[in-house]
């Protein structure tokens, strides 16, 4: 199918470069979960108000925030529900500053989101990590609950866990034993759903952390529902909470003038879900079946299924994630992710070493399925022709293996994140790092995860990590050199 040629990247204006590509035939596979539908909504600049009359305040609300805000309790059936226009990442900080105070001790999820860290060092707390099970193609698995409860039994004094659930690849976790186990030990557990505001909407998607015995949930609305990016919620579901706390946290890290905008854009997705969603998510359920049972002809490219977690015995996967591996292609991610969008013009969510994400939602057109199958068909019938050999400079999949194993494995901390916060630093050149103490996050985005903190020590065999993540073409972020020559150590 003949793509039209696009100059959308020719305006230096970000309107009009927003504008052109709006118009344009590129698909979008990512979030936002609105998926650029018309959905009516009124002209911005009309109803663009801040608190005025008859319009209610958001942290003092009494009104249509009130109930609002209800609103979406009542849907995801919690005990009380907040609105976020400071996306997820305002909800984490919150929950993590209601519920735990300086030096208080913590255990995280290593594969946290980087505002988990960040809350970490706002509030001088003292880490423990828990590792989440390496699965294929270096996807970040489950989190096993033994491993919390010896962690738990190890640190007597941990006042809170923090997990993500789902992964940024759908993986779940089961949250109603790991909450079980933190509450036997007198801790919370706060969740970051962010990737499953659709979760209990529909049978087909995995149940909700909210009533799975979670403390604190956070869910990014607009990842996943039709609402604008930024568009959050987080729900209270257990009587451990420090309401009084949590609202005063919201009024810390949300804007003091929250935009009416974006809380319209929650009410509106809300109200989508109310009159259609039975509807919209039996359509979206079917559409995704149609296109996984598609998928099984293909020859090298490798959709992910059911059968492919069995091993692993996961709870739950979001199937709404679609994970497309290309193993034994001779390609990578990064060539099929640019294939997709440069020929198809289907521009995905992200690429890994050995896959590519597709997200989906409710708001997926059949033909953007469509077009997504058709162009992994037809590249899947070029790789016929194509010599099928060892990507890169790998001597075999075990290499690979083994690197992907090694990208977020266990690093040796000397000192808290905040505790770097006393100590001059410096720029030090790469190969002059080892047995220096880290000062700045190296993570690789998205998803966002750290290969390393501040506070812990900088090994040899990280640094060889390094150098192959950059060779390879994933995006290292974090550093402050961006050419990736120096890191900031500890002077």
């Amino acid at each position: 199918m003949e793509k039209q040629v696009l100059g959308y990247k020719e305006y230096n204006s970000l309107y009009e470069r927003l504008a052109a590509y709006g118009k344009s035939d590129y698909y979008p596979f990512h979030m936002p979960g609105h998926k650029r539908a018309e959905l009516n909504f009124a002209n911005p600049y009309q109803i663009d108000v801040t608190e005025i009359e008859g319009f209610d305040d958001l942290y003092h609300s009494e009104e249509i925030l009130l109930h609002a805000q209800k609103r979406l309790a009542n849907i995801y059936h919690s005990k009380k529900s907040y609105y976020l226009i400071n996306g997820s990442t305002c909800g984490i900080l919150s929950a993590i500053g209601a519920s735990a105070k300086e030096n208080d001790e913590v255990i995280i999820a290593r594969n946290c989101h980087k505002s988990v860290y960040h809350a970490v060092k706002l509030f001088k707390l003292k880490t423990h990590y828990i590792y989440p099970q390496f699965m294929e193609c270096g996807i970040q698995g489950k989190i096993i609950p033994q491993q919390l409860e010896e962690l738990m039994q190890e640190n007597g004094n941990i006042k809170l866990v923090v997990i993500t659930s789902p992964t940024y690849d759908g993986i779940v976790s089961d949250i109603q034993n790991l909450a079980e186990i933190a509450h036997k030990y007198h801790a919370n557990l706060i969740i970051d759903e962010a990737h499953g505001a659709h979760f209990s909407l529909s049978h087909y998607f995995p149940e909700s952390s909210i009533s799975q015995g979670a403390d604190i949930v956070i869910h990014s609305l607009h990842k996943t529902l039709p609402s604008f990016t930024q568009t959050a919620a987080m729900h209270v579901s257990s009587e451990r909470v420090d309401e009084k706390r949590l609202e005063e946290m919201l009024e810390i890290f949300q804007t003091s003038s929250p935009s009416y905008l974006l809380m319209a854009g929650i009410d509106r997705c809300i109200g989508i879900i109310e009159r259609s969603g039975k509807q919209l998510f039996d359509k979206y359920q079917k559409k995704l079946k149609q296109f996984y049972l598609a998928c099984e002809n293909l020859k090298h490219l490798h959709v992910l299924t059911e059968k492919d977690y069995e091993w692993y015995e996961v709870p739950a996967v979001d199937y709404g994630k679609i994970l497309i591996q290309t193993r034994h292609t001779g390609m990578d991610g990064k060539k099929l992710y640019n294939l997709l969008l440069d020929k198809y013009h289907l521009q995905m969510e992200m690429y890994s070493y050995e896959y590519v994400l597709a997200m989906t939602s409710i708001m997926d057109t059949q033909e953007g399925f469509d077009r997504l199958f058709w162009a992994l068909l037809e590249i899947d019938r070029e790789l016929d022709f194509m010599q099928n050999e060892k990507k890169d400079f790998w001597e075999s999949d075990n290499d690979i293996r083994f690197f992907l194993n090694k990208v977020y494995a266990k690093r040796e901390k000397v000192m808290e994140i905040s505790d770097t916060e006393h100590y001059n630093k410096e720029e030090t050149q790469l190969n002059c790092c080892v047995g220096k103490i880290c000062a700045e996050y190296i993570f690789l985005y998205p998803p966002g995860i750290p290969m390393i903190v501040p506070g812990e020590k900088i090994s040899e065999a990280f640094i060889e990590i390094l150098k192959k993540c950059k060779k390879i073409g994933l995006n290292i972020q974090g550093l402050q050199d961006r050419e990736c020559r120096k890191i900031l150590t500890v002077a």
